[in-house]
């Protein structure tokens, strides 16, 4: 799954530490996302939608 989480992220200067905060998971758990290495929960993309004020499919595509 494609995201946009690392420019949205960069957009605010924040880190992946910054963003593991506000979504309440870890560091590790947005470095995989970000690396398309992991595909977040349907809840955690909701809270990411949210934290940015997007909807869930302008932040995450499908491949």
């Amino acid at each position: 799954m494609k995201n946009k989480l690392k420019v949205l992220r960069a957009e605010r200067d924040w880190t992946q530490a910054d963003l593991a905060e506000r979504l309440e998971v870890s560091r590790q758990t947005i470095n995989a996302i970000e690396k398309g290495k992991f595909d977040p929960s349907l809840p955690l993309a909701f809270k990411a939608a949210k934290l940015f004020s997007l909807k869930i499919e302008d932040i995450f595509e499908s491949d």
